[in-house]
This record gives structure tokens, C-alpha cells and sequence, in this order.
């Protein structure tokens, strides 16, 4: 994608060579041309980098450079990179939505407790499928961020096999109580690990797919390992 954006503070050639050479180092960046005539700078990247970003390669929001866009919408630009990087984790999400939503229609009505249990059956077995994959690289992946994983390196090939059990018992519908509270205990000990990096602005891949998509760790990490907590938690105290 091309971006066309206005850029002020530039006086001479300097100017542009500067601007020019700053954008150019951010990753995803593959192209810029800068005029000091029209004020404008034309980025060329391969996949949508936001304005505070473009900023703080010019030094700042302080800096004699000021960049903004001008002939894209920025908000929409942001979201539309943000379902492209998520599309993997969003479609999982909406196949194993809809499927507990059919599954758990009873009677003109949605079956609360079914549905959270087709949900999480879904979800384990997904995300466990991806990670068995290539278990090595899973493993490897999750050591970087998890708390556990990082001084037992084999708790890595071990979660993987966990998520199994857990989505085939929530499949099977096999002692729920003791699933469930095997599921909040595991889980919190995950998002441990994820809030960690997270929080601190680490640059790391998530594992949550294993290596097979390259999802970069974000909320969105967290989010779904609070929708298992909260789940689990919902089934147990509604047993």
C-alpha cells in the first residue's frame, strides 16, 4: 500500500534526506519519496504503519518534523491492518462461535451453559491442532513470554497436550467440575506471562496458533485467554 502525507519543518534538501532516511528504517516501510516543495512525503509499506509511529521516527511529537495524513482516513486504515494481522484468530473465532451457537439453540432459546462448553471444546481443540503442528517451534515460542515455560522448557510440549485433553473432556462433557477448575488454574497462569509482555511493550511472536501464523503478542492475547478464565470460572459457579 501507498500513503501520500503531509509533512512540515522541511527547508532544504537536508531536510529530505533526513525524513527520507528516518521513515525508511521503521520494518514494513519499503519506500520513500520526500519533497521540501509540496511538503509531502510518499510511503510505500507492506502493510499499514499508524501516524504515531511515522512520528516518532521524525523524533517525536516535539520534533521539528510534523507528519499527518492526508488524503487516507488514518482510524480506518488502522482497523483494516488490524484485521488483516488478527483475520487467523477472528475466523477461528467465528466458526467455533457460530458452531456452539447451533449447537446450543434449544427450544427457540440458546443454552448458556452448552454453549460456553461446545465453545471452549472448540477452542482447545483448535488452538492445540495448530500447535501440534510443529510442537518444537511451539514450545520454543512459548518459553519467550511464558512464566513457567521459561524455567521448565518442557512445559511448552507439555500445554500443548493439556489443551487437547481439555478440548476433547469439554467435548465429551467428562467431570466438568475438575476440567473446569484444571482450565482456570492453567489459564491464569498463562495470561500471567502474556499480561508480562504485553505491559512492557515486548516485540514478540504470540504462540497461541504455534508457528504457524507469525500474530504478533497483543490484548488480543489476552482476551482470549480471559474468555477461557471467565468461562470456566461462569460454568463452575453456575454448577
Amino acid at each position: 500500500m501507498t500513503h501520500t502525507y503531509q509533512i512540515t519543518g522541511m527547508t532544504c534538501g537536508n531536510c529530505e534526506n533526513k525524513v527520507k532516511s528516518n521513515l525508511l528504517v521503521l520494518p514494513d516501510i519499503t519506500s520513500v519519496e520526500v519533497s521540501k516543495d509540496t511538503n509531502t512525503a510518499t510511503i510505500s509499506m507492506d502493510k499499514h504503519v499508524g501516524l504515531d509511529t511515522l512520528q516518532q521516527a521524525l523524533g517525536g511529537a516535539g520534533s521539528k518534523y510534523q507528519i499527518s495524513a492526508t488524503h487516507h482516513n488514518e482510524t480506518f486504515e488502522e482497523a483494516k491492518s488490524w484485521a488483516e494481522t488478527y483475520k487467523p484468530i477472528l475466523l477461528i473465532f467465528g466458526y467455533i462461535t457460530a458452531i456452539s451457537l447451533v449447537i446450543s439453540w434449544q427450544g427457540n432459546t440458546i443454552g448458556f451453559m452448552l454453549f460456553m462448553r461446545i465453545f471452549m471444546a472448540g477452542f482447545f481443540l483448535t488452538f492445540s491442532f495448530f500447535k501440534m503442528l510443529n510442537l518444537k517451534a511451539f514450545a520454543e515460542s512459548y518459553a519467550m513470554y511464558d512464566i513457567v515455560a521459561k524455567k521448565f522448557s518442557a512445559w511448552g510440549y507439555i500445554y500443548a497436550f493439556i489443551e487437547l485433553g481439555l478440548g476433547l473432556s469439554f467435548a465429551l462433557n467428562l467431570s466438568p467440575v475438575i476440567v473446569n477448575w484444571v482450565t482456570l488454574i492453567v489459564m491464569t497462569i498463562s495470561i500471567l506471562g502474556v499480561l508480562e509482555s504485553v505491559l512492557n511493550k515486548k516485540k514478540i511472536q504470540c504462540a497461541c496458533l504455534g508457528a504457524v501464523f507469525n500474530l504478533p503478542m497483543s490484548t488480543v492475547t489476552i482476551v482470549e485467554d480471559a474468555m477461557m478464565i471467565v468461562m470456566s470460572a461462569a460454568m463452575l459457579v453456575l454448577m
